[in-house]
């Protein structure tokens, strides 16, 4: 389980560990993981050439730290100070000794070949001031190395307002931070890699699923099972005008998960001829997936589908008679256009703010809510979240969330939480749509062809 903590959290815990360690230790911590990860960058030491921009406070400091490192290793170092008469004293005289210049302006001549962001820290909000900003457009056309999150990216929340870094390789320490894992922020950040520094954190604000906790969530039948002991999965999706929506989430829904997919709806004669091993018909279930190209008939499938009392997901034109709590265990799957029309926010505000508002929106209809992005978050009403970072961009194609759809229902109908089925349902989504893409494009039909040899492997 990859974990993020809230500014206030990582603080006290490392006050709790500074308590107990020499002066000075724990930053020297960070700056021998920062140091390593520039010097995996450059892939030498001699003869390179990194500019450290440095602000107040102990983010300038770990590049500081990191820059003497770097200096008696070869390093050419040069550190631009933003803020000469709160600079960290003690990284200051370190880089000195060890070598290190103090420069006051960039040399055209002598690009540096990688740059430390040690601007602002953790605590920072908004953009970056013009001066800063200005010196980090002017070297755009070199990779960043950021540490603890891109300075002008806000920590707790995952927004980003005004100008701000956009590092290859962000460096934090202890723990990820929310910037790390929600976006936009998360598209700032690079390749993140995590320092151990030996924090004792509590809680998470905000979780990620790896691969071996999926794993651990995986339903696996008993050896008396049968296929209705094992989950029966409804479907009531596609109709006469999107019959492929129908196929595909069912298709999501019966990769192996279930004991059986049941099919009601619209497209039921193409259901039959792409997935013969489905029953068309009503019956009994445990879990109803609602809405995937529904069309009219979304309205009608919801009420009939809420009448069983079983839990449901609710996905594109069922999201449209959503209006309030639905009385049953429920995973809503909207997208930031969608979450806009339930809320009634401007989707451009849903983008810059997705953690507050897949919250808000988990709270104000009393359902897990799974906001579909390039980040998925999963928020439950309690305020727990999970982000999925799992998926390539060739995943944003047509009928890719019907078939997301169908596997979270099967999860559903096996018996997870809505929360878990949401967050192990999309990083199965992701990690289907990597595999079956293998760095290319993918179709909604690959993905979900995709899940059989994927879930293989997990329980192997």
């Amino acid at each position: 389980m990859r974990s993020a903590h809230t500014v206030d959290q990582v603080r006290q815990a490392e006050r709790e560990l500074m308590a107990r360690l020499p002066d000075g230790a724990l930053m020297q911590r960070a700056a021998t993981g920062l140091a390593h990860a520039v010097l995996e960058l450059l892939g030498r030491a001699y003869g390179a050439r990194v500019l450290l921009l440095v602000g107040s406070g102990n983010n300038g400091g770990d590049a500081l730290y990191a820059g003497a490192f770097l200096a008696r290793r070869g390093v050419q170092v040069h550190a631009l100070l933003l803020s000469p008469d709160s600079t960290h004293t003690g990284g200051l005289s370190d880089l000195r000794a060890a070598g290190g210049r103090v420069v006051t302006s960039i040399e055209d001549r002598r690009r540096p070949d990688v740059v430390v962001d040690g601007i602002i820290g953790i605590g920072g909000r908004g953009g970056l001031r013009p001066r800063a900003a200005a010196l980090v457009e002017s070297l755009a056309d070199v990779p960043f190395v950021a540490v603890d999150t891109p300075s002008g990216v806000d920590s707790d929340t995952g927004r980003v307002e005004g100008p701000h870094v956009r590092a290859a390789v962000t460096i934090t320490f202890g723990t990820h931070k929310i910037a790390h894992l929600v976006d936009p922020a998360a598209m700032a950040c690079g390749a993140v890699h995590l320092v151990d520094i030996g924090l004792d954190l509590p809680t998470p604000a905000v979780l990620s699923l790896q691969e071996a906790d999926v794993r651990a969530l995986l339903p696996r039948p008993t050896p008396d099972a049968h296929k209705y002991t094992r989950g029966v999965v409804g479907v009531r999706a596609g109709s006469q005008q999107y019959p492929g929506a129908g196929v595909l989430c069912v298709s999501g829904a019966g990769s192996g998960l279930v004991g059986m997919v049941r099919y009601v709806g619209g497209a039921a004669d193409l259901v039959r001829e792409k997935h013969p091993e489905a029953v068309v018909g009503a019956g009994r279930v445990q879990a109803w997936v609602i809405g995937s190209g529904g069309g009219s008939d979304a309205q009608q499938a919801l009420a009939d589908s809420l009448a069983d009392g079983v839990p449901v997901v609710v996905d594109a034109d069922g999201l449209t008679h959503v209006t309030g709590p639905l009385g049953v265990p429920a995973l809503l799957t909207p997208h930031a256009g969608e979450l806009s029309r339930m809320l009634d926010v401007g989707r451009e505000e849903i983008e810059a703010d997705q953690l507050h508002f897949a919250r808000l929106a988990a709270s104000t209809y009393d359902a897990v809510v799974l906001l579909k992005g390039r980040h998925t978050l999963v928020a439950e009403p309690g305020g727990r979240v999970h982000a999925t970072t799992v998926g390539p961009s060739w995943l944003a194609t047509a009928g890719a969330g019907d078939v997301l759809a169908g596997i979270c229902g099967a999860l559903l109908a096996a018996g997870l939480h809505p929360f878990d089925a949401g967050a192990a349902g999309s990083w199965l989504h992701g990690a289907a749509a990597v595999a079956a893409g293998d760095g290319g494009p993918v179709t909604a039909p690959d993905v979900a062809l995709a899940l059989p040899a994927l879930l293989r492997a997990l329980l192997r």
